[in-house]
């Protein structure tokens, strides 16, 4: 209401002052181009009067309902009003701050490169330039082993062994998938990052590939170790991934069973972003097996919650930090082979049993050279090899290849 009486006090202001300007050109083109400027406007009226004064009697009667808008507005809302007055509206609107804090300086395939998005999870440190499906341009380092803490790295051209593997990506405008380039050895990485709570590594970071990549990429890092985002020191329900849907479980388990003592089993494949889930899982709470169907909801107030959650807060006891719940793998009473399947992971053995590796890290080339990283997501109707990928912010992303056009696939986790 307030906002529509000064809305309405001003247009009439305005629409005096546009009728005082047309009589004043009605009356002679001087004191028409004379009333554009306010000493002469105010001569104007106090010569013609009688012409005058129905555009100042219009402009008059504005300013009653912006008076009154005003008042309505200082009472309820006075921090609104002062920076109206104040003209704090008319300075340029400030950015919101980066999560990340990222100043490096360099390129990739020749083309600058500077990432906005990076992160640590599962032994892959990944640097990603571009919100859209796919990034521009990409870099991931798959590392053999992830210490707890911080994280130190040294890598010479001239170094053999267990080295961590290098590739680049980047997507041309002509092209549907990005190119890749990987290599295991012949570089220069290092790495020395510091862990920041909650869930952070900060330092240098330093890597030059060999000529031919025309990569160099140096300077301040700081990245992500999982997909959790806070706000205000707490867990942000809003924010998008399986993490966070993982831990509103968690909580929602702990305090419906009134137990810390609770370990969530591997939930099923989720499309993110959504309003709404139904999730299928199994929980093991203080040793016992409960399986359990459950609907997730996202409300713009509180983020995702567990449809019906009526259950009190458990009382405060020192426990790990949010950022180290993961989810768990359980031992339930069903076989599994203890063998390692990269060593016997071929294409002919996806497409001929896909239900045994659903769920699995996998990398496929195309005979483009174009690659497609993410949990095998199954075989469609057509099909096609089905690859989900979880991107960096709130979604997914799903490469659909046909077998034919695969030249290499592999296994990445066992």
């Amino acid at each position: 209401m307030d906002a529509l009486l000064i809305l309405g006090g001003l247009l009439l202001i305005v629409f005096g002052l546009v009728w005082l300007v047309t009589l004043a050109f009605g009356s002679s083109l001087f004191w028409g181009l004379g009333s554009l400027f306010p000493p002469l406007t105010l001569l104007y009226v106090v010569r013609h009067w009688r012409t005058a004064r129905k555009a100042i009697v219009l402009g008059s009667l504005g300013f009653i309902p912006l008076v009154v808008g005003l008042v309505l507005l200082a009472n309820h809302d006075p921090e609104r009003l002062q920076a109206i007055l104040s003209l704090r509206w008319l300075e340029p609107a400030q950015q919101a701050p980066r999560e990340l804090a990222i100043d490096l300086r360099g390129q990739l395939h020749g083309e600058t490169f500077a990432p906005q998005q990076a992160e640590l999870i599962d032994g892959v440190l990944s640097l990603r330039e571009g919100e859209d499906f796919f990034a521009r341009r990409e870099v991931n380092i798959r590392l053999p082993s992830v210490p707890a803490g911080p994280l130190r790295l040294d890598i010479l051209p001239s170094d053999s062994g267990a080295l961590p593997e290098i590739e680049i990506s980047w997507l041309q405008p002509e092209q549907d998938l990005p190119e890749a380039r990987r290599l295991s050895q012949g570089y220069t990485l290092h790495l020395n990052l510091q862990p920041l709570a909650p869930n952070k590594l900060s330092g240098d970071f330093h890597l030059i590939l060999p000529a031919q990549y025309q990569t160099v990429i140096s300077g301040k890092l700081q990245l992500f170790t999982n997909r959790l985002r806070y706000r205000d020191g707490r867990v942000d329900t809003h924010f998008d991934s399986r993490d966070t849907l993982i831990y509103v479980l968690e909580d929602y388990l702990q305090r419906r069973y009134v137990s810390r003592n609770v370990s969530l089993g591997q939930l099923p494949a989720l499309n993110l972003p959504a309003q709404q889930l139904d999730v299928q899982l199994e929980a093991l709470v203080d040793g016992q097996l409960h399986a359990l169907a459950l609907t997730l909801n996202k409300s713009p107030q509180r983020g995702w919650m567990v449809q019906d959650d009526h259950y009190e807060r458990l009382p405060a006891t020192p426990a790990a930090p949010v950022a180290q719940l993961v989810s768990k793998p359980l031992e339930a009473p069903r076989s599994r082979s203890s063998l390692d399947r990269r060593l016997r992971f071929s294409l002919e053995r996806l497409l001929r049993a896909p239900d045994q590796y659903l769920n699995l890290r996998m990398r496929a080339l195309t005979e483009k050279g174009r690659a497609a990283e993410g949990q095998f997501a199954g075989i469609n109707a057509a099909g096609r090899i089905v690859i989900r990928r979880e991107l960096s912010g709130p979604g997914e992303a799903s490469y659909i290849l046909r077998p034919a056009e695969i030249s290499q696939i592999e296994l990445l986790e066992p």
